[in-house]
């Protein structure tokens, strides 16, 4: 029987590397709070939001089973699940990237990556049943599904999609998108963080995380249909830094943790605030709508859940748990177990900082349950 969604709801799953388990417990309260039906019509993800996306479609036919599927693999989460962490390894890759920039390349051949995800695309290729989202589709347990990843060639941000509706590719500035069948390689490409991760090759042009060119990470879901959006971010909105005396000069990694949390955070907080002030005007207006040279514009109802505590300092709790190979890299970037451990938050894919993050999640979904309940209304 298909199913009929009367008012479409978008899910919309940001990235944030090992910090995307904090989205799994928000999922969780959800699928508890609700748990004989699935809400959401349409599911878009970016980067590890992707992989959270793409397994929640091609199981929509239940939210609850969809969300115990995901918590069990984050909550059994090995960083060499991820990417390689021997030693050997890891000093070969630092190897190859000091020769390469003190020989002008000469010496050796110009590193893909500093980190090395093939077990990734293992787990993704044994977890992640990518048929069952074109199954979702056609019986109606789903209007939509989109991944983004950006394209290296064109400068895009390129988001390709699965949906039961036709003629409906995109083009604007610098962001298109594309209808396709989603294969591993477009998650992969998703998630593949700049120089930590390689780029993967599709169509002849080369993609790298989804995060870097989207400035619009709202826009995907809105355009697929979405008439309520819930955003789940790992990003802490009302966090407020307090400066302290005698700081000194920020290390490599601080350096690398402050690009990653910009490239995670910057675009959504921008679309956001683009979205409030989109629907200002709207509720000001006649017949609470605006009509452009394209189409009509209505008021947009969304709810956001962030996490209520800090997550780098979660990430310094286990910082025990590191693999030895990536502490080595950790204190060679300069960082020694300290507070501002942006960039380990983002790379500490063990099951001890993963259950600690899905545990925070549900927390925050069931403290915020009265909003989602509202937006899922």
């Amino acid at each position: 029987m298909t199913k009929v969604f009367e008012k479409k709801i978008g899910l919309v799953l940001p990235g944030g590397g090992a910090r995307a388990a904090y989205q799994v417990g928000v999922l969780k309260a959800i699928s508890e709070l609700i748990p004989d039906s699935n809400p959401f019509s349409i599911i878009s993800g970016t980067s590890a939001g992707a992989i959270n996306a793409s397994l929640l479609a091609s199981r929509s036919e239940s939210l609850k089973e969809a969300v115990e599927v995901l918590s069990g693999v984050w909550c059994n989460f090995k960083t060499n699940k991820v990417y390689r962490t021997e030693t050997t390894v890891m000093l070969k890759s630092i190897f190859q990237w000091l020769l390469t920039i003190s020989s002008g390349g000469v010496l050796a051949k110009n590193p893909k990556s500093l980190l090395d995800n093939s077990p990734l695309r293992q787990l993704l290729e044994d977890t992640i049943n990518l048929e069952g989202i074109k199954n979702n589709i056609d019986k109606g347990n789903l209007d939509a599904f989109a991944i983004t990843a950006a394209s290296y060639s064109s400068k895009k941000s390129v988001t390709f999609f699965q949906s039961i509706q036709d003629d409906i590719d995109w083009e604007r500035f610098l962001r298109v998108g594309v209808k396709t069948d989603i294969e591993i390689d477009y998650l992969m490409a998703s998630i593949a963080l700049p120089l930590i991760f390689p780029a993967v090759k599709i169509n002849n042009e080369y993609f790298g995380d989804g995060a870097m060119r989207q400035a619009t990470p709202l826009s995907p879901a809105i355009r697929l249909g979405a008439e309520k959006l819930l955003i789940i971010t790992t990003d802490l909105r009302s966090h407020k830094n307090h400066l302290k005396d005698n700081q000194i000069y920020p290390s490599i990694g601080e350096v690398g943790g402050y690009m990653l949390d910009a490239l995670f955070t910057g675009g959504l907080l921008s679309d956001l605030e683009r979205l409030d002030r989109i629907n200002q005007i709207i509720e000001n207006s006649e017949n609470n709508s605006v009509q452009t040279s394209k189409k009509k514009m209505k008021h947009l109802d969304y709810c956001v859940i962030s996490p209520s505590k800090d997550i780098k300092k979660i990430a310094k709790e286990h910082y025990k748990d590191v693999p030895y190979s990536i502490k080595l890299l950790m204190k060679g970037l300069g960082l020694k177990n300290r507070d501002d451990s942006e960039l380990l938050s983002f790379l500490l894919f063990e099951s001890s900082f993963t259950s600690s993050l899905i545990q925070l999640g549900f927390e925050d979904g069931m403290t915020n349950q009265s909003e989602i309940k509202a937006i899922l209304a």
